[in-house]
């Protein structure tokens, strides 16, 4: 699972709105605990659109904490952050 996390609802939402403009299919989530992050929201998006999902982030100047990939470890979920 691929998840970007964020400082705040406000920053998810305008992230999302652009996000889903570009006619990604994302999904917004409550952000796995294994970021810790002060925002409950992330956005859940597929690998594939990773590269496009980064530069709509920087051609829009969108806040985010980060892009993480969440997976299973030895029976245990980890976060790796990518970006």
């Amino acid at each position: 699972m691929y998840v970007i996390a964020f400082d705040s609802t406000h920053h998810a939402i305008k992230s999302e709105k652009e996000i889903k403009s570009q006619e990604i299919n994302i999904k917004t989530i409550p952000t796995p605990r294994e970021i810790s992050v002060s925002c409950g929201l992330s956005i859940k998006f597929d690998y594939n659109d990773l590269n496009w999902i980064n530069n709509i982030i920087r051609e829009n100047n969108l806040s985010t904490s980060g892009i993480y990939k969440i997976y299973r470890k030895e029976g245990k979920r980890v976060a790796e952050k990518l970006i």
